[in-house]
């Protein structure tokens, strides 16, 4: 099988001598559903950032669906579109409706016909429950809503790779299930993604991989059988006693 991703030896370190990751390696299949959990600060949106290129790694090597985006040689615009992301607050563009936020992108980098984006745009806010909302702004909407307009946006792009940086963690408790329930709909639909969050149940229950994050390097990696039922890591142990 095709990795549709590789990443080896990958260190970030910053201009304060602050080492964010020191050391990973890490694979995804087509189809993986990767959980990173871990304490605050062990690395896990550095982790994000480095996989699209959003930080420019120190050291090591990153490829996705057979490209090298560490590599100099490469045009890292044209290769981070097929990389979605979805950020903790969201990123909308106020200024905008909500089918323009999920347009813009295909029409301007994809020169996409602006009645197909239309098109789609309007199939993918009614995949995440907002075709009511497509007329809406931004600051019409509550945080979950935000959140699901983003995901759509982000899928417009078609990307072969998604990334959620703890999605829910702006969210109210009573609108984390609403976009809890559209990623995982996501996950049973095949897509590949690496999902950073602090809902262990929710890892448990959609992720095929489950990866922990300390000092920026991998404690430990396996099932979610594995990791929330045996850890092997005394550490890990601990650490999931304090948060469950």
């Amino acid at each position: 099988m095709n990795k549709k991703l590789v990443v080896e030896g990958l260190k970030k370190s910053f201009n304060t001598g602050f080492e964010a990751l020191n050391g990973i390696d890490m694979d995804a299949d087509e189809g993986d559903v990767i959980a990173v959990i871990g304490p605050s600060g062990s690395g896990k949106s550095t982790l994000l950032r480095c996989l699209n290129m959003l930080e420019t790694p120190t050291e090591g090597r990153i490829v996705v669906n057979g490209v090298e985006l560490t590599s100099p040689r490469i045009d890292i615009n044209k290769e981070r579109r097929n990389i979605g992301m979805v950020f903790q607050q969201f990123n909308l563009f106020p200024h905008i409706n909500v089918k323009r936020n999920v347009t813009l992108a295909p029409i301007d980098l994809k020169h996409m016909d602006k009645h197909e984006a239309d098109r789609q745009a309007m199939a993918l806010l009614k995949r995440v429950g907002l075709a009511d909302k497509a007329s809406a702004y931004p600051r019409q909407l509550s945080g979950g809503q935000q959140q699901r307009a983003a995901i759509a946006r982000t899928l417009a792009m078609e990307p072969n790779l998604i990334l959620f940086d703890e999605p829910t963690s702006a969210l109210d408790p009573e609108m984390i299930n609403e976009v809890l329930h559209v990623i995982r709909d996501l996950a049973h639909s095949g897509m590949t993604m690496i999902i950073v969050t602090h809902e262990m149940n929710f890892a448990r229950d959609i992720a095929n991989k489950v990866i922990v994050l300390e000092n920026g390097l991998i404690l430990e990696q396996g099932t979610p059988e594995q990791i929330f039922q045996n850890p092997k890591e005394a550490r890990t142990r601990q650490f999931l006693s304090l948060i469950s």
